[in-house]
């Protein structure tokens, strides 16, 4: 699946996005099977497909939703372990993820909001650094797989907990390596072609360690290190193909 690398790499992201829509019927019709089930949308696929900007990772891509393993992991625990799909919240959701918007902008217990500065997908279009709200404005803030693009990721995180009300939770996943103790950054890397060599991806500037909940607490939140995928049957994390011991950082404003 080579070519799936070349379109992630090639084509920018806003476009990507727009594509998929066009994309994701066809894709669920070719891969139709009982193998492997989106939890998302309860769709089940004789395979999922590959995804990765770099090496890719095989049968992780569902073909309906465009979910992968940390949006499935998130579902599953805000439907078992929170009131999210049943008491009013207000909700910002930070560059929101095309497998959630759907759904999230339907619920009617949610006031949802969504915020990004590039995607064509978006209600606010909205600098992380500096957001257009109000202190203390949101029951539950997203933003997942964004900070690693900011350099001044201690600014976006301060902003995240600034509009956050107080015993609001936000959910901020990263790509993350646990064997690093310290995250891996150098403000001197600028180019495309030396980000991905030294970060992974094109536009990333960072790869987080295990220090990423020190950051967070630093700037005021409650951070709980959530394995869920170890309270999940061997066979479902295989069939929901999630990760085993992926970390979920439920944040908290005190």
């Amino acid at each position: 699946m080579k070519l799936f690398k070349i379109i992630l790499n090639t084509i920018p992201r806003p476009y990507l996005i727009k594509l998929s829509y066009l994309a994701r019927p066809i894709l669920a019709a070719w891969l139709k099977g009982d193998t492997y089930t989106d939890p998302i949308d309860g769709k089940s696929f004789k395979k999922f497909l590959p995804y990765g900007y770099g090496e890719q990772r095989p049968n992780v891509l569902s073909p309906s939703t465009l979910s992968l393993e940390r949006h499935r992991l998130m579902w599953l625990y805000l439907q078992n372990k929170t009131n999210f799909f049943t008491t009013k919240k207000k909700v910002l959701h930070m560059a929101p993820e095309q497998c959630f918007l759907p759904i999230f902008k339907k619920m009617k217990n949610l006031d949802y909001t969504t915020a990004d500065l590039y995607s064509p997908i978006v209600d606010v279009k909205a600098n992380i650094l500096d957001l257009p709200f109000e202190n203390n404005s949101f029951d539950i803030v997203f933003c997942n797989h964004v900070l690693e693009h900011i350099e001044d990721d201690k600014k976006a995180m301060s902003e995240l907990y600034r509009i956050l009300k107080p015993g609001g939770m936000g959910i901020f996943q990263i790509p993350q390596d646990l064997s690093l103790e310290k995250t891996y950054e150098d403000s001197t890397i600028t180019s495309e072609e030396e980000r991905k060599k030294h970060f992974g991806q094109y536009d990333h500037v960072r790869i987080y360690g295990k220090d990423y909940f020190d950051r967070l607490q630093k700037v005021g939140f409650v951070v709980n290190e959530i394995d869920y995928s170890k309270t999940i049957a061997a066979k479902l994390v295989d069939k929901y193909r999630l990760v085993n011991g992926e970390i979920l950082p439920v944040c908290f404003k005190s």
